[in-house]
């Protein structure tokens, strides 16, 4: 009864494929569903961004675009995880907090879950099933 209630916490292995399970799949739905879109940059995503008070929108556009896509991308795969996910985070952060400052939660639910997601990799790290782990393997880092 303990186990089924509280788990298994001491097993190692299910903790990591568990971690790598969020990872993948929360990079490839951010890639899939918000980067790919927006990649190439649109003129209508820069005026956007330009219009909710970013300078430079064409450098913020492209720099939010890239975070989805490539940041999104690398976090799937366990890939520079840290500095990946501290750009998903900083673009979330701004999606969440300025873009959707004055909307209801429900409008800006995905970007605080995908916040959420990125804070936790930035902090913790990809998890053994990474090639970040592979690299750091094989050059005993």
């Amino acid at each position: 009864m303990k186990k089924l209630l509280f788990g298994n916490i001491d097993n190692p292995v299910t903790t990591d494929f568990m971690l790598a399970l969020v990872r993948v799949f929360a990079g490839l739905s951010l890639l899939l569903a918000h980067g790919a879109r927006k990649i190439p940059v649109s003129d209508g995503f820069i005026e956007h961004v330009g219009d909710i008070g970013f300078p430079l929108p064409v450098f913020f556009a492209w720099a939010a675009a890239l975070s989805e896509y490539v940041g999104a991308l690398f976090m799937a795969i366990g890939l520079f995880t840290r500095p990946a996910s501290f750009f998903v985070f900083v673009t979330m952060f701004f999606a969440a907090f300025v873009n959707h400052a004055a909307d209801p939660f429900g409008a800006a639910e995905k970007a605080y879950l995908y916040l959420a997601i990125s804070a936790v990799f930035m902090i913790i790290g990809a998890g053994r099933y990474s090639v970040d782990t592979l690299i750091r393997r094989k050059f005993n880092i």
